[in-house]
């Protein structure tokens, strides 16, 4: 268990240089740009391989405690230690990482973005796999700055040497907003660990703020919360994402959604609700202010793209989806309560699942239109892609559907856990406040699933013989590999939540209850 999760950590980094190397003798295929890819898929199914294996070897009876733990010290003066561990909360995040990266890989085997050299982007991809699954392996606030930071890189090159229109300004606006959040939030960090003594997050955790002064958590949780709300994007720090999801390959925008949005709420889990609570407590209402207004305004975006007329970009329109959707997930973090952190962390996967579904569709839609403006697609009476494409169609209206919300799929119970949560909110909170974001929340719901029911009418239906006058290929063998699995697991969510808070819950009881079960 121990070198299964040190491996899947180092791995993709080990085959990031072999990607760079030329393919050896026998091994090429039918050119150098095939052997290359299919070195991507085989390297991240690996990385999927060892991470079920992870899974299945996890003790489930204790999820609460870090498991397949490596602690090496690494810079003695500073405590700083090489300490990996997995625990309930971070075992489904590395798992969905892992699938997501294999999935895309499979996709870009069969359809690669037009850009530069293939072997650069297998490299920046498995460069990009091995930060996020550090991020949510590592138990050591330096190195989660570390890998925190190296996925930027490779990031901005996927959007400025691999997207579409825009696509210098989006990478560079991504990245200035990206690393002054992080600049702040590495103040915070060494704040924390200077104060301290230690950069170790699980004695951080289990002592839980005690040795902080409360002007320390209060300065803490403001420098590391807007490095983290960057990331996350919480409104009004979100105005990077459109411009990068709409530039970004389709690849690009299923791994920004699906995984990279993930680590700055689980930063906000994993470090901040621990180490931090008494800082944590006077900054909740706010950061349930900022998360209500959010929801609000990605549906209200959403809703504004949507309407005919108004030239709006799929892409763009998912994109501002995020916002509303994470703003759920901050809502329930905020609430500081078992019931609505299990629901930030159930909505933070079924959001990698849905979203990521849907980019990889609205990628599909593009390739074969040429565009992503709405108002191209649907022509005078829709798209009719039910007509068109059926088999697409159906997954268009699936994914829509699971992300408004339907019962029985992956989206309802996280968003519902966390406006539960935002209901009775943490002794100390004040529950008026927190019971008008809950109005608010559940109003955003309505306008969620408003704006992607008009999405599906003027996609799915209307007249085959209107819009544009093109053949539209339904669903190919590679695409309809790579959109199953998170189908299924988008059901197998919805129908079965005990799969995730089984795991979870324990782990957030004791995560709140300052390291003791």
């Amino acid at each position: 268990m121990q070198f299964l999760l040190a491996f899947i950590v180092a791995a993709p980094l080990l085959g990031a240089a072999a990607a760079l190397l030329p393919a050896p003798p026998g091994l090429k295929g039918r050119s150098p740009e095939q052997a290359v890819l299919r070195h991507g898929v085989t390297v991240t199914g690996v990385i999927l391989a060892a991470a079920i294996a992870l899974t299945l070897g996890f003790d489930h009876d204790a999820p609460s405690r870090f498991q397949a733990t490596t602690d090496i010290s690494w810079i003695p003066a500073l405590d700083v230690r090489i300490h990996l561990g997995v625990d309930g909360i971070s075992l489904p995040l590395l798992l969905m990482t892992a699938l997501l990266f294999f999935l895309c890989a499979l996709y870009s085997y069969f359809k690669l973005p037009a850009g530069p050299s293939p072997k650069a982007f297998v490299a920046l991809l498995l460069v990009l796999e091995s930060g996020t699954l550090a991020t949510f392996a590592v138990l050591d606030l330096l190195l989660f700055f570390l890998a925190f930071e190296m996925v930027l890189i490779p990031m901005y090159f996927l959007i400025a040497r691999w997207g579409g229109a825009q696509r210098q300004a989006a990478a560079w606006k991504f990245i200035l907003y990206t690393l002054l959040g992080s600049v702040v939030m590495l103040l915070g960090l060494l704040l924390i660990g200077l104060k301290s003594g230690t950069f170790d997050m699980v004695a951080l955790a289990t002592d839980n703020g005690r040795e902080l002064t409360y002007t320390t958590q209060l300065l803490a949780v403001l420098a590391i919360g807007i490095g983290l709300a960057v990331k996350t994007p919480m409104w009004p720090l979100h105005s990077w994402l459109p411009d990068a999801h709409t530039a970004a390959p389709t690849v690009g925008s299923v791994l920004l959604a699906g995984v990279l949005l993930k680590m700055g709420t689980y930063g906000f889990v994993r470090i901040l609700l621990p180490i931090t609570p008494d800082g944590m407590a006077t900054m909740a209402p706010y950061l349930g202010a900022f998360a209500a207004v959010g929801i609000v305004y990605g549906s209200l975006a959403c809703l504004a793209l949507a309407r005919k007329g108004n030239k709006g970009d799929l892409k763009r329109l998912i994109a501002y989806s995020s916002v509303g959707h994470m703003g759920f997930v901050l809502l329930g973090i905020a609430s500081m309560t078992p019931t609505g952190v299990n629901g930030a962390l159930f909505a933070n996967i079924a959001h990698g699942l849905i979203t990521g579904l849907l980019f990889f569709l609205v990628g599909a839609l593009k390739d074969r239109y040429g565009t992503a403006d709405l108002d191209t697609l649907a022509g005078a009476t829709g798209a009719a892609l039910y007509g068109r494409a059926p088999r697409m169609g159906a997954f268009l209206a699936f994914a829509a559907v699971a992300s408004l919300g339907l019962p029985g799929l992956a989206g309802f119970w996280g968003e519902m856990l966390a406006l539960f949560g935002a209901f009775d909110p943490a002794e100390g909170l004040s529950r008026p406040a927190f019971l008008t974001f809950m109005a608010i929340g559940a109003f955003g719901t309505l306008l969620t699933a408003a704006y992607l029911l008009i999405v599906v009418r003027r996609v799915c239906m209307g007249d085959p013989k209107d819009g544009p006058e093109l053949a539209v290929a339904d669903i190919q063998h590679y695409e309809f590999a790579a959109w199953t699995p998170l189908v299924a697991l988008t059901v197998l969510a919805g129908l079965w939540p005990a799969v995730l808070l089984g795991l979870t819950d324990p782990a957030v009881q004791k995560l709140l209850a300052g390291g003791n079960s």
